[in-house]
């Protein structure tokens, strides 16, 4: 009975306690700002129109469009132009470098990219507004592009040309980097940006790219507004199982043919998913602990008891296993022409989004240690490495914290774990402190919209995002790392 009491006492005494030295993150007062919306949204709107679509096929690359997009952000931003270097990098890809005077400081990276996912065919006709005719109506801008990731260019440049026409000139370098195919990859323009910066030998005080936004309902263990910082991603590989047999006709088949022993492969592999892993977890509510109730608080402070209960519960939604383990999903097999044939190859796709941690190579030597047959050949393909991890001690990610609260006192600002892949991994060996975020607002419908039917933007939320960069670039712009609040 004593150790009963004992043990509840003490679990709630951690619940109460656990996360009581967490302290707010303070705010900046963000810069009053004006502007003319018609002419802004405008800009945005042409464009949404013009098609730089990313296509898995890059024989359908249109490289005119990506020079059209060139074009308009030339005549749209004529001081950004004016004032910057602008290198264009394996002729798409844009560079602006807008020098400081204080060349001991370094500079500060704010990336975005210019490719679009494609829109299906069959999809066209469900679109309330024309998937690229960046409508302005219902107090939001349509297409596809408006939030990933036209809208973080777009906002970028508004806000450098804002500060460029008030006046403002930096004591510390700027750069903005866009890549022309974030959407398959990023090996054409990020990866070639990346290199571009090592060559000239550059190393960022912190970079800045899309990947993070102010959730609304996402996190259900709190009831109010959660900017998540991303301070790393998932790596990505596609694990190839291929089994090779004689063929013939199905009359007479073998005891195993190519397709069962495929099969048995790809369902003792989903049969043994990777273990979850809880670290980023604990960063994320780390910081909101102390906001969520008594039964979230009472779970993650008192892990040491109920880590199976907690990790049973996690693991039975998609959505927050994703976030604990490296994933498992058997996406593609390959068939036979005709019903009465024997494969002579058989072959399936298993597709792995890794958490730090692992490797592309330590996942293709745990499915082949898994499949333990030697007819099935493993091999990888398409494979990127998870991130490194951030830090959130560092002046970059303060700064956002504290910039993201000065749009509102009831947001909370969490590090967390982005499950997709950004163009910002290619950034980690020019600076550790390599963050994701775009000040716009997210819940679950607007989840539904990115890379889906009826893509659009709140107008106001458009304008949030260049509220943002400009209050954070002309912070950045300054001499000296100011870590003390603007109260």
């Amino acid at each position: 009975m004593l150790v009963v009491v004992g043990v509840g006492s003490l679990t709630i005494f951690r619940t109460l306690t656990a996360f009581e030295d967490v302290q707010p993150v303070p705010r900046h007062n963000l810069p009053q700002l004006s502007f003319e919306i018609p002419a802004v949204t405008s800009r945005f709107s042409e464009a949404i129109r013009i098609p730089t679509f990313s296509y898995d096929d890059r024989s359908r690359f249109d490289a005119d469009a990506f020079l059209s997009f060139h074009r308009h952000l030339e005549q749209a931003y004529p001081l950004v132009h004016r004032f910057s270097q602008k290198t264009v990098v394996n002729d798409y890809s844009l560079v602006f470098h807008l020098p400081g005077a204080n060349e001991r400081l370094k500079p500060v990276l704010f990336m975005g990219h210019m490719d679009v996912v494609p829109i299906e065919e069959v999809s066209r006709a469900q679109w309330s507004e024309s998937p690229m005719g960046g409508a302005v109506a219902g107090g939001a801008i349509w297409g596809r592009g408006t939030l990933d990731d036209k809208m973080g260019v777009m906002a970028l440049m508004e806000a450098m040309e804002m500060l460029l026409t008030s006046g403002a000139r930096p004591q510390r370098a700027i750069y903005f980097a866009f890549g022309h195919d974030e959407e398959v990859g990023g090996f054409e323009g990020a990866k070639r940006i990346a290199e571009y910066f090592e060559s000239e030998h550059l190393e960022f005080a912190f970079v800045l790219d899309e990947g993070g936004a102010v959730t609304e309902g996402i996190l259900s263990a709190v009831d109010r507004p959660v900017a998540i910082i991303g301070i790393a991603e998932k790596g990505y590989v596609n694990i190839r199982l291929t089994v090779n047999a004689a063929g013939g006709h199905s009359s007479q088949p073998p005891a195993q043919s190519a397709v069962g022993i495929l099969s048995r492969a790809i369902v003792r592999v989903e049969d043994q998913p990777f273990p979850a892993e809880l670290t980023f977890l604990d960063q994320t509510f780390g910081a909101i602990g102390s906001y969520a109730g008594f039964s979230q608080r009472f779970g993650m402070a008192n892990r040491w008891l109920l880590a199976p209960l907690i990790e049973r519960k996690l693991l039975s939604s998609p959505a927050s296993a994703a976030m604990l383990r490296t994933t498992t999903a058997a996406t593609m097999v390959s068939g036979s022409p005709k019903s009465n044939i024997l494969l002579t190859r058989a072959t399936g796709v298993v597709n792995f989004r890794i958490l730090p941690g692992e490797t592309a190579q330590s996942v293709r030597a745990r499915v082949q240690k898994i499949v333990a047959d030697e007819r099935v050949e493993v091999t990888a393909e398409m494979a990127i490495d998870p991130s490194a991890v951030s830090p959130t001690d560092s002046w970059g990610y303060h700064l956002l914290a504290t910039t993201i609260r000065g749009f509102d006192d009831d947001i909370l600002v969490a590090p967390y774990l982005v499950p997709g892949g950004t163009d910002a991994r290619y950034f980690y060996s020019l600076s550790p402190n390599v963050y994701r975020f775009v000040m716009i607002r997210f819940n679950a419908g607007t989840m539904k919209r990115m890379h889906g039917i009826d893509e659009q933007i709140a107008v106001a939320d458009y304008l949030n995002a260049i509220r943002f960069y400009y209050a954070v670039i002309g912070q950045a712009m300054q001499s000296e790392l100011q870590l003390a609040p603007i109260e």
